[in-house]
């Protein structure tokens, strides 16, 4: 019988693979409801039709891999004197064998991931609980690992365990039993898998809802022709199809340990020695996140003190001139777990180690989002995230060797927190032909900060052969300006042939994230989205991102002048001043009573309704600016429930608990870097509360004559209020 090829049973081939697509992989990625969100815009048409491609590739490689290594003796795999794992993986387009091999050379502090625990000094309490990751390697982890306890899952059935593999899985999910091992994301479980079969493997994963998948591996630099470094080859289409199609998967990976190898003998530009353009295969897709290896100083509350780039992490550029590695995490001497035995550890520096450091602060961030908005975001969305509230490093703006700077999970945290209050996150779409327009004012304390980012198709084109070929491998060419009274403002960009320079501003047509920063901000500007060309598909999904600008007139302060009116049989009515663009938030319960009856409203009053004669009832309110931004709440009020008819007036003329108004003060420095201090005198019995806009008691202590330390907040509004003889005053505070 002749042999067919599996693309003529496609109809049947289609079906059977949607069937698997729809079940399960091994451990499901999240909740099974969360998971029909991320599912439901998935076309699984485009994603079966993509397996089929991916396992007919897989399977006629790999028996042409064979039988070449079989004619010219190559080995299949072998393991080196430092102990690097080396594997021949699949053959290129030229005919160059491509070898896998780990990048470790012998994670969660450089992230700032440590700031989202328990503890933290967001005190957010995130760890990784009910959310899934995947881990592809050499191998497997040892999953027996007393850190793991059954978090760790063999998802593809192999059964050779690991070192290399179990030290990432490590990084990303030990429970710290030894506390220096412990994970960044210390609760959630690791999906283990050998490389083998990645490309397949994770298309059926993120088809069925894994959002993250670590790969600390990559092509060897030695063993290629110089035409690959920074080429858009196969490999490199793949992976971005396969991302494509499930828009909420983000591969992250590292971007390799070649830097001083001079592997390159003709890179785009310089020479050899100076490290660049020494990124090979799938490192240099489009929609992935790239992890670059830094030496970072962070200090205790997360600021970023110092950072350069390691002596062994591998530098960009792109030949097209798009910004490779995207971002940093630290990758020097991280300890972590070991395959020896169930409770052996070891450590290890590369960018192998940073890569899980940065996948595990990614995880929590879908985890806080989740909490927050009761949702996952788009693999666009959480890598836009990241590259707009990274530190930037030395020069301003991007460069090829760290990519956007070093990543900021407290960052990114932090401008999810305030989404439409003091920061803008849009998912949305541009249509063909269409622009997007909108206008913002700047809050005068920080730059204005304007990202876009979308998945962008895999590209028609690749590279078979051309040495430093510029082709862009960008499908979908959008564009962001900023206009104010006729000057445009222009994203960053870089020039892969000068990439030692700093960035420069100017029209960005190669890569799929794009950014403004405008220094000493005033006044009102208008951002604008377009783009060049047809779009593929007639529309491109992207999400905007802003920061430093006011988005909404909501104050927020607890609603005051509240007083009561219109008894009836059991209700009456209360009213306050209105705000601006504020949901209000109203609570109370008898007097009596441990629980809150709420309600909420956006108009400056509210019935409170299954009220009991002669009873005493207590109300207080506060004031949400945004779905998660709300005020500290008021007062609260003591009246008596006389029942209908009753003469209502101001509070004050019920039985009420005496409590005197709030009296605005100030404090000094506002913005606020190390302390701050009262503009007034306060009794000896004075206290002090810092809140965060959600309400939460940050800080407390005694308020006489007190200079009182906020170097371990972080930046952002807070409310400082101080009780004492005089009753309750608050104020505002910026902590930078």
């Amino acid at each position: 019988m002749d042999y067919q090829s599996p693309r003529n049973f496609l109809p049947i081939v289609l079906f059977a693979l949607m069937m698997l697509l729809c079940a399960n992989y091994t451990v499901s990625a999240q909740s099974d409801a969360l998971k029909k969100i991320i599912k439901k815009d998935y076309d699984f048409s485009k994603i079966g039709a993509m397996h089929v491609d991916l396992e007919f590739d897989f399977e006629e490689n790999r028996r042409k891999t064979l039988a070449l290594a079989k004619t010219n003796h190559w080995k299949l795999s072998e393991v080196m004197k430092d102990g690097t794992k080396v594997a021949l993986q699949e053959i290129g387009t030229d005919g160059s064998p491509l070898y896998y091999e780990t990048y470790s050379d012998n994670a969660s502090r450089a992230s700032r991931a440590n700031t989202l625990h328990a503890n933290g000094i967001m005190d957010l309490n995130l760890d990784g609980s009910g959310m899934q990751v995947g881990v592809w390697d050499s191998g497997v982890a040892l999953t027996t690992h007393q850190e793991y306890d059954i978090r760790a899952v063999i998802g593809d059935g192999s059964k050779e365990i690991d070192n290399h593999a179990t030290m990432v899985s490590g990084s990303l999910i030990s429970a710290g039993i030894k506390k220096e091992a412990q994970g960044v994301a210390y609760r959630a479980k690791v999906l283990s898998n050998d490389w083998s079969r990645d490309k397949i493997e994770v298309a059926t994963a993120a088809a069925n809802g894994l959002l993250l998948s670590n790969h600390s591996y990559g092509i060897k630099t030695d063993r290629v022709p110089d035409w690959y470094f920074g080429s858009y080859i196969k490999v490199s289409q793949d992976w971005d199809r396969i991302m494509y199609n499930a828009p909420y998967y983000l591969m992250v990976n590292a971007a390799g340990n070649a830097q001083k190898r001079n592997d390159n003998l003709d890179p785009i530009a310089g020479n050899s020695a100076d490290g660049f353009d020494l990124m090979l295969g799938f490192t240099l897709t489009k929609n992935s996140l790239t992890v670059a290896a830094a030496d970072t100083k962070i200090a205790r509350n997360g600021d970023l003190k110092s950072a350069s780039v390691s002596a062994y992490s591998s530098f960009g550029p792109v030949d097209d001139g798009r910004i490779k590695p995207d971002i940093a995490g630290d990758g020097s001497s991280i300890f972590s777990t070991a395959s020896y035995t169930n409770n052996s550890y070891g450590t290890s520096s590369g960018t192998s180690m940073a890569t899980p450091g940065v996948t595990g602060a990614l995880l929590l961030l879908q985890q806080y989002n989740e909490q927050l908005y009761g949702t996952y975001m788009r693999a666009a969305t959480l890598k836009g995230l990241t590259l707009h509230t990274a530190d930037d490093v030395a020069q301003p703006g991007p460069d090829y060797k760290l990519g956007w700077g070093v990543m900021n999970a407290k960052k990114a945290a932090e401008l999810l927190l305030n989404r439409d209050y003091g920061s803008l996150i849009e998912e949305t779409t541009l249509e063909e032909g269409e622009t997007f327009s909108l206008t913002v004012s700047a809050n005068g304390l920080e730059d204005l900060k304007v990202s876009i980012c979308w998945t962008d198709p895999e590209s028609d084109y690749i590279n078979r052969g051309s040495l430093n070929d510029t082709t862009a491998a960008l499908v979908n060419d959008l564009d962001i300006r900023i206009t104010q009274n006729g000057i445009d403002f222009y994203p960053w960009k870089l020039d892969a042939l000068y990439p030692n320079a700093a960035a420069s501003k100017g029209d960005n047509q190669v890569d799929p994230f794009e950014q403004i920063e405008i220094a000493n901000a005033k006044g009102s500007y208008t951002i604008t989205v377009t783009h060049k060309g047809d779009l593929r598909y007639g529309k491109q999904d992207f999400t905007l991102f802003v920061s430093g600008a006011v988005l909404t007139d909501c104050v927020l302060s607890a609603p005051e002048g509240a007083f009561l009116s219109d008894a009836k049989e059991n209700e009456i009515s209360v009213q306050w001043d209105p705000l601006l663009d504020a949901l209000y938030e109203v609570q109370y319960k008898k007097t009596t009573d441990k629980v809150w009856h709420t309600h909420y409203t956006t108009e400056p009053g509210i019935t409170l309704d299954s009220l009991e004669v002669d009873i005493e009832y207590v109300f207080r309110l506060r004031t949400f600016c945004s779905q998660n931004i709300a005020s500290a709440y008021s007062m609260e009020y003591l009246f008596a429930f006389l029942g209908e008819n009753t003469i209502v007036g101001p509070l004050e003329a019920f039985e009420t608990l005496e409590l005197a108004s709030e009296i605005n003060f100030s404090v000094y420095p506002n913005p606020a870097v190390e302390y701050i201090g009262l503009h007034e005198e306060t009794s000896e019995s004075a206290r002090y509360s810092i809140m965060s806009l959600s309400g939460t008691t940050v800080k407390n202590g005694a308020a006489k004559n007190a200079k009182i330390s906020v170097a371990d907040l972080a930046g952002g509004l807070y409310i400082l209020q101080v009780v004492d003889d005089h009753g309750k005053r608050s104020a505002k505070f910026y902590k930078q």
